[in-house]
């Protein structure tokens, strides 16, 4: 039973980096590069002691690592007691930590991969039968390939960085295209999103099985996706994939509640940690030494970017994750990760009597639910992550698919907004106007975009909307915080609208595949979403053309009578 002080700090990433810290302070210098073992290792010496584990680094000799767990502050033993292993008890998801860009991100795979990055990159040459350790005995220390810069397919079709691209540039990129070195300064380029047309393929039966594995996907993603669709049908993906939660509160958080009854072990905080854990992995496996340390690398990855650089941090793990490996390379992985458990343990209960060819299924369809439903989806930050007040009345549910999209900026707030906190304050403050000063039932958009990477979630897939007045039961609105009159949103926002958040939405059922793309002027007179911003509309993809603008129609012979309508400013949504 921790005591008050022990269990003091929140469960913030912030006091992740603040243990991380203490820590480097106390192990001798020698033994900085594995300060994340040492914690893990301090919490009742839980650690890395899974078979796995051990075959991958030989985590046995990280045992002889001298550092005294008494001389942590009790803080940091609460602390690491609390998030050093991620588990999902019923709707209760445990060891996460709210981050400041306003994701939830699971602790255990983001250590995991650290660890992995600091021990190299490298390639595991795996077994040709059955290693199993007996009781008690040491594991084998792996075949360890050459360490080697990267480990990815190279597949045609990136485009290098350019220092002269900036953070509003990183989009949401196809899994089957890898992505460039993770160098300081590299930002990941235009690359066509995932598609429905551009799927990850069933391996024939004469598809040769993986001989290699990279030890740092492994820990991070390709055992958790595959051990998880073993457990689930293959018809669908695992109930829950990438559900989101709830915090008790967000200044000092404590619990952490899944919104979906039924999740299951992927959910969106352990897919953040993994994607972290293996991006920051990456990088540290190319970062000469001396390396830095841990919590300066933390500070800046969920802070302004990795060495100054805008598009290496949180807000984009999604975009930096599908550049990170091809979706062939990863189905790889994950195929060879379920070969390398099963000849660790071949009385494993889910893998025992499994040919190569059900592995592989396995895998492929581990992949493609990944490489689609998450990573091919923009990274939304649900109600109760910026504050929402209720709902006032009963909302009237949508009848999906629903065949439009509304465009709209806010006009008011009037400027982007950047981070977390100005996005939430922006949502709150808009969501108090409808309200209390329109007398709206909740907020009138169903998602807003800020500049910051993320969506946000305003009446969302399901509630009919306040948007778009005499249209709402009939499409989705979706607003950029904003005033587009005279400029554009950041690319990455316009990304999303284009392409990420309708794809993501078809594939749901959501939204109709046909569907049209409309500027709330052509439905309302209005000056919404903006002259700039409607402008670039006209040239997307699904932009109906046919419905003209109501500002620029001419009155009706009765409306000559009459005074002219007035064109209502941008923020009379209805």
């Amino acid at each position: 039973m921790l005591s008050g002080q022990q269990a003091s700090l929140p469960l913030l990433m912030d006091s992740v980096i603040q243990a991380l810290a203490e820590l480097e302070q106390k192990v001798p210098v020698t033994e900085v590069c594995h300060t994340a073992s040492v914690w893990q290792l301090s919490a009742h010496n839980f650690g890395p002691h899974n078979p796995l584990y051990h075959f991958l680094f030989g985590g046995w000799r990280l045992k002889t690592m001298k550092l005294d767990p008494s001389v942590l502050s009790p803080e940091l033993q609460g602390l690491t007691e609390k998030v050093i292993q991620h588990n999902v008890q019923g709707r209760q998801e445990y060891g996460v930590v709210l981050a400041p860009d306003g994701s939830t991100v699971a602790v255990e795979p983001l250590l995991a991969g650290l660890e992995a990055g600091l021990q190299g990159h490298r390639v595991i040459n795996l077994p040709l039968e059955s290693i199993a350790t007996p009781p008690g005995a040491r594991a084998t220390i792996p075949d360890v390939g050459a360490v080697v810069p990267d480990v990815r397919v190279t597949i045609p079709g990136l485009k290098d960085a350019s220092s002269d691209i900036n953070s509003t540039d990183v989009r949401a990129m196809s899994p089957n295209v890898t992505a460039t070195d993770l160098n300081v300064g590299a930002i990941f380029m235009d690359v066509p999103a995932p598609s429905p047309d551009n799927q990850t393929s069933l391996p024939d039966a004469k598809a040769k099985s993986p001989t290699t594995v990279d030890s740092l996907l492994v820990v991070t993603l390709a055992r958790n996706l595959g051990l998880t669709f073993l457990q689930g049908s293959q018809a669908q993906s695992p109930p829950g994939l990438g559900a989101e939660g709830c915090w008790d509160q967000l200044s000092f958080p404590r619990n952490f509640t899944l919104l979906e009854p039924e999740v299951s072990p992927l959910t969106t905080a352990f897919l953040n940690g993994a994607l972290d854990g293996a991006l920051l992995g990456d990088y540290l496996s190319r970062a000469p030494e001396p390396r830095p340390p841990l919590s300066h690398l933390l500070r800046q990855y969920y802070g302004a970017g990795v060495a100054g650089d805008p598009g290496l941090r949180s807000n984009f793990r999604r975009q930096n994750g599908a550049a990170l490996t091809s979706a062939p390379a990863l189905t790889q992985q994950v195929w060879g990760t379920l070969i390398l458990l099963q000849r660790l343990d071949p009385a494993h209960s889910q893998l025992k009597g499994m040919s190569q060819q059900q592995l592989a299924q396995v895998a492929t369809h581990a992949t493609k639910e990944f490489t689609e439903a998450f990573l091919g989806c923009p990274a939304i930050h649900p109600r109760c992550r910026w504050g929402a007040a209720p709902y006032r009345g009963r909302p009237t549910l949508l009848s999906l698919p629903l065949g439009f999209l509304y465009v709209h900026h806010t006009y008011l707030p009037s400027a982007p907004c950047t981070a977390f906190v100005s996005c939430a304050a922006n949502m709150r403050s808009m969501q108090r106007f409808h309200q209390d000063t329109r007398g709206w039932d909740d907020i009138g958009y169903s998602f807003v975009l800020g500049s910051d990477g993320y969506v946000y979630e305003g009446r969302g897939w399901y509630w009919v909307g306040a948007h778009t007045l005499g249209h709402n039961s009939r499409g989705f609105g979706v607003a950029f915080v904003g005033n587009y009159t005279a400029e554009l949103p950041a690319k990455a926002a316009l990304r999303t609208v284009r392409d990420v958040l309708p794809r993501c939405a078809v594939r749901a059922g959501f939204l109709q595949p046909d569907y049209a793309l409309l500027g709330h002027r052509q439905l309302v007179r209005t000056t919404c979403p903006g002259e700039a911003l409607f402008h670039l509309l006209r040239t997307w993809p699904h932009f109906d053309a046919n419905v003209k603008p109501r500002t620029a129609r001419r009155a009706s012979r009765r409306s000559k009578r009459k005074p002219p309508p007035r064109t209502l400013p941008a923020t009379d949504l209805q």
